[in-house]
């Protein structure tokens, strides 16, 4: 037996909404996108790096307010980067952790959390 990836899943209610928060904020790309019919709900992948997030419009997928935690290095970058796009809805800061971790935490505008986290091992 092999495990291979997490790949969390996180409830959103507003494709446009999730579009820009993901897609124009993030940086994700959409891998691809799946519904039973027109007009039903939205199931799609995203993905940014090794990093894949499947987000699910369809009710019982997934709670509101669910936290997700991406380790990563370069975070000083991202930051600087998350910035610089001036979104409206968030402007994420750093904050270096006890557990030798520096942190940028991030609401999707539907209560969910992304917690991008670079670990210092050399402390």
């Amino acid at each position: 037996m092999k495990l291979e990836q997490l790949v969390p899943i996180l409830r959103i209610f507003d494709e446009a909404k999730a579009r820009e928060f993901y897609l124009d904020f993030l940086g994700f790309s959409v891998d691809w996108e799946h519904r039973f019919e027109p007009d039903t709900p939205l199931y799609m992948q995203v993905s940014k790096g090794n990093i894949r997030l499947h987000l699910s419009e369809h009710h019982g997928d997934s709670s509101p307010g669910s936290s997700v935690r991406i380790e990563m290095s370069g975070i000083r970058e991202l930051h600087k980067d998350l910035l610089d796009k001036k979104y409206k809805y968030a402007r994420p800061g750093l904050e270096e952790m006890p557990w030798n971790c520096l942190e940028c935490r991030i609401g999707d505008p539907f209560g969910n959390r992304i917690v991008f986290c670079e670990y210092h091992l050399d402390k």
